[in-house]
């Protein structure tokens, strides 16, 4: 189980890197598949999460498309709704928490898909409109073992008008916050595996790095057709695990 754990975080952090998300969105199915239940899946994804968010920004804000600005105020809120992330998962069945997510990938998949690769007009700047959404992405997104990139970033690209590259360095950023407060909410209701999600998280690092060099390599065309081409793994594979 070790060997497959350190791969998977290798895998994990890679695509966290490439694709802007904290990587809970694969990670969660991979270990359901090794047999996790969802609940403990959720706890070792999110301490991923901090791992693979912190240092991802760090390295966007080297490279400068990391635009702090504005638009830290999606992690204020961010952190707030993962404050409720244990409340959540407590009261809710391993079965709801499954189909939860499974309706935050279509949603991701439905407006990232309609959504134009570059935004002619200006984009929107409210910090009130930030902070309230990223309230509702972090008390959603955290509950369900996901940092809430992947459903910010289709949110900033098809509502906001951002650009790709931007809107995915953002929602890693954002990830920070909402992980950090689903980790201190889900931990103070013992849902949080800290030996197999320190091994996966640190082991992250090296996927993440790879990850990022990979992306601000890519085209922003063909970055959104592969976002979207993962989006479409993720859901077949939660849907035959539901199957």
């Amino acid at each position: 189980m070790i060997i497959e754990l350190l791969l998977a975080g290798v895998l994990v952090g890679a695509i966290s890197g490439f694709f802007g998300v904290g990587g809970g969105t694969i990670l969660v199915p991979i270990l359901l598949y090794l047999g996790f239940d969802i609940k403990d899946a959720i706890g070792i994804s999110v301490i991923q999460m901090v791992f693979s968010s912190l240092f991802g920004s760090y390295l966007n804000y080297k490279k400068g498309t990391l635009k702090v600005s504005s638009t830290i105020f999606f992690g204020f809120g961010g952190f707030l709704g993962g404050l409720c992330s244990g409340f959540i998962v407590h009261h809710l069945s391993s079965k709801t928490l499954t189909y939860f997510f499974l309706a935050a990938i279509i949603f991701a998949i439905y407006r990232f898909f309609n959504a134009p690769v570059e935004h002619h007009q200006k984009p929107i700047e409210n910090r009130l409109l930030f902070l309230g959404v990223g309230i509702m992405i972090g008390m959603f997104a955290t509950s369900i073992g996901i940092g809430g990139a992947l459903l910010l970033t289709p949110v900033m690209v098809g509502f906001l008008r951002y650009d790709i590259k931007t809107a995915v360095s953002t929602a890693l950023f954002f990830v920070v916050f909402s992980s950090i407060s689903g980790l201190i909410s889900l931990s103070s209701y013992g849902y949080v595996d800290y030996q197999d999600g320190l091994l996966i998280g640190v082991t992250s690092l090296l996927g993440v790095y790879l990850g990022i060099y990979l992306a601000h390599k890519t085209e922003a065309k063909k970055h959104k057709n592969m976002i979207l081409g993962l989006n479409f793994i993720i859901l077949a594979l939660i849907v035959n695990k539901l199957i």
